[in-house]
């Protein structure tokens, strides 16, 4: 796949998120990827969690070539793209790369220029961060067109989710941030979390803004589900290995809500 810019419409990138780890973020943007590409979109997803990349255990794919490699020159970027299952591509990171927890210049150049680069190919590229607020994260969510945090009901995932709504909000002048709540355990509850966080958000954050309001806008809430932990344990997709499963045909709305 020959990766010179073309002319027309270039991707929108979506940077997925969370305040913290283990909410089901790199599961979402893998099954996103899928869940759009099946209503046609051409789709990327690039693994942007440079120091503890889990995307490809995810998709059971074995990368020869990573960013890593593209980083240091040693491959090209053609080469580092692949097809995953479930229609859509994915350029994986190494994953343990500790020279990558630090944001140098060379990591920020090398990010930029990768992004440039593959924005006229795909119609959507789906940016996988790493969690928390460290540099490197809000690096990458910073090249973003749009930003997706994933949150539980959990009271130290909202936590940790404010904290980052704050830092996007006031450092990064982010006013319009999306949102899943994954693993919700009653119809609803997605909406109550999201309720939760505007009011907090409107009382401490947006004051800070000179009259600017912060908006989260609830893309969805994805159920509590088995079939999700079955899916993980076989390293499939869950679009693909129960895709009539209640979670699957959340991400589906999901999908079908981002691209209307």
């Amino acid at each position: 796949m020959s990766l010179s810019a073309s002319p027309g419409p270039r991707a929108r990138s979506l940077a997925v998120t969370s305040g913290k780890g283990g909410v089901g973020k790199t599961m979402l943007s893998a099954n996103l990827a899928a869940a759009l590409a099946r209503q046609g979109e051409r789709v990327l997803v690039l693994d942007a969690d440079l120091g503890l990349a889990n995307l490809d255990v995810v998709l059971n794919l074995y990368p020869k070539i990573t960013l890593h490699d593209v980083f240091t020159g040693k491959a090209d970027l053609d080469e580092a793209i692949l097809p995953a299952p479930g229609g859509f591509s994915v350029l994986l990171a190494g994953s343990g790369l500790v020279e990558y927890s630090r944001l140098t210049p060379e990591v920020r150049e090398q990010l930029v220029g990768i992004l440039e680069r593959v924005k006229p190919r795909y119609d959507r590229i789906l940016i996988d961060t790493g969690a928390g607020i460290s540099d490197v994260v809000l690096y990458a969510v910073s090249l973003a067109d749009e930003v997706l945090i994933v949150a539980t009901p959990e009271p130290t995932s909202m936590t940790d989710a404010y904290a980052t709504i704050k830092v996007l909000a006031t450092q990064y002048a982010r006013q319009q941030i999306r949102m899943v709540v994954n693993q919700s355990g009653r119809p609803g509850e997605g909406r109550a979390v999201r309720g939760q966080l505007q009011l907090v958000v409107d009382r401490y954050v947006s004051p800070q803004l000179a009259g600017a309001a912060v908006k989260l806008d609830l893309l969805g809430e994805i159920p509590v589900d088995p079939s999700v932990r079955e899916a993980v344990q076989r390293r499939e997709l869950l679009m693909q290995a129960l895709p009539g499963s209640a979670a699957a045909q959340a991400i589906t709305q999901i999908a079908t809500k981002l691209i209307g």
